[in-house]
């Protein structure tokens, strides 16, 4: 990159900058070549899901918090039907939890590949959007594309439509797909997993900053399997916890430039979930033919380099693709597709990974069945704080970068774990004072 040097006192202003979730603003304040200041502000209304759930029955849950995403809405409902589930004492068959398993894949696909094309691969051209991308790659586009289309098409199959599931139900499913359904999908899903593998490699040939981060990484980590759907909670400082042990180790902060909670580990360490800290705690686990693609990406297993999340994300699409494929070959539909779970007093606790990262919730249940207290802490609020702290690096690393140039990096920065704000299409105010 060619650099241009930054004027002594500047002010920097950027509105409505899209290709990322939600509306926000970002303050930075350079005195005399040094950095003073940098907040990551918040504005969007509170959703107040938690009072929402407050009252309502324990059956309830997995329909309610999916509307709080349209993207990522089989995150809230695994996590809740395994809240729910454990203050019942109720654990599903294997058949159940793997069908799960392959209804989270069909989100971590669309999810996953949505952000790699259309959102964040554009910055690594310097181009404005997915339409200018698609203009010099026709090709990466409708890839991109054909595999979001597949991952849609394993929700609405196993989950009853693509967007908002109707077909979970704390236990279970309301109905389980047949081996039929799931077959008429194979040839196109491994087309989609070939796609995959391409675009890993593509992904990997992209030039990027040689930023490094040191804050905590935590996910949940399986004894066999790359975590999606459940698991313990670990963290590259070494603890390996339950999700209620992992909730007693967090503290969550009100701060007056953010509607979202500030996360903390012991309420003073920035720490960071999402696919980088997947990956760091869990290569050993990736998929055969993901692990093969990470080795030949040249990527470091080690990677604390936030800008090559985007290789991250990619790999995961494909533990998905071949997760799905080895699923739909082994797939017996559970008979009957649900566990009775009866109400009972108790507090339950569930985790699961969403493509964002880690997301908990937390239920207090009376003997009649209706939620006393909820509990729902999401990727984002936990990223925050760690966010912040890639930006105060970037910045401090790239002073002598003129306004847009600098700029470009903090949106950059920002995009590169995928914040999900809010449902909106625009994210981003950058105000840069020197």
């Amino acid at each position: 990159m060619e650099k241009k040097k930054m004027a002594t006192s500047c002010d920097i202003d950027v509105h409505g900058i899209a290709r990322i979730e939600g509306e926000g603003a970002l303050h930075v304040h350079i005195d005399d070549g040094e950095l003073k200041n940098v907040e990551l502000e918040i504005f969007e209304p509170p959703r107040f899901f938690e009072a929402f759930l407050r009252g309502r029955g324990f059956e309830e849950p997995p329909d309610i918090t999916a509307r709080i995403c349209g993207i990522c809405p089989v995150a809230y409902q695994m996590s809740a039907c395994l809240a729910i589930e454990d203050a019942c004492s109720v654990q599903v068959r294997d058949e159940i939890q793997t069908l799960r398993r392959l209804l989270y894949c069909g989100e971590w696909i669309q999810s996953h590949v949505l952000h790699v094309f259309l959102l964040h691969a554009p910055d690594f051209f310097g181009l404005e959007d997915a339409v200018e991308l698609a203009k010099i790659n026709k090709s990466a586009v409708e890839r991109g594309l054909f595999m979001k289309k597949m991952g849609n098409k394993l929700m609405e199959v196993v989950g009853g439509r693509a967007i908002h599931p109707v077909n979970v139900r704390v236990g279970g499913f309301y109905s389980a797909p047949s081996k039929g359904d799931l077959q008429d999908l194979v040839e196109d899903l491994k087309k989609a997993l070939d796609y995959a593998i391409w675009a890993v490699e593509w992904v990997a040939a992209f030039d990027f900053p040689d930023i490094n981060t040191s804050y905590p990484l935590v996910s949940l980590v399986h004894d066999t399997l790359y975590p999606i759907d459940y698991g313990t909670v670990a963290s590259t400082e070494g603890f390996n916890v339950s999700p209620k042990e992992f909730l007693d180790r967090i503290v969550e902060e009100h701060v007056a430039r953010s509607s979202a909670l500030h996360a903390k580990l012991d309420g003073e360490t920035p720490y960071l979930t999402g696919p980088m800290a997947r990956f760091n705690l869990n290569y050993d686990r990736l998929t055969p033919i993901a692990k093969q693609c990470a080795e030949a990406s040249g990527i470091e297993r080690d990677c604390r380099n936030p800008f090559k999340t985007i290789i991250m994300r990619s790999l995961e699409v494909v533990v998905a693709f071949e997760e799905a494929l080895r699923i739909i070959d082994n797939y017996v539909a559970p008979d009957p597709s649900y566990e009775q779970v009866l109400p009972r007093s108790g507090i339950g606790y569930g985790a699961t990974e969403a493509p964002r990262g880690t997301i908990v919730h937390r239920y207090e249940l009376g003997k009649d069945g209706l939620i006393k207290e909820a509990q729902i802490v999401p990727p984002t609020s936990q990223n925050q704080a760690a966010i912040e702290e890639d930006l105060k690096n970037v910045i401090a690393n790239n002073m002598d970068l003129d306004q847009e140039q600098l700029t470009n990096y903090c949106e950059t920065a920002v995009r590169n774990h995928d914040p999900c704000i809010s449902c909106s299409a625009h994210f981003l105010d950058v105000d840069i004072k020197r």
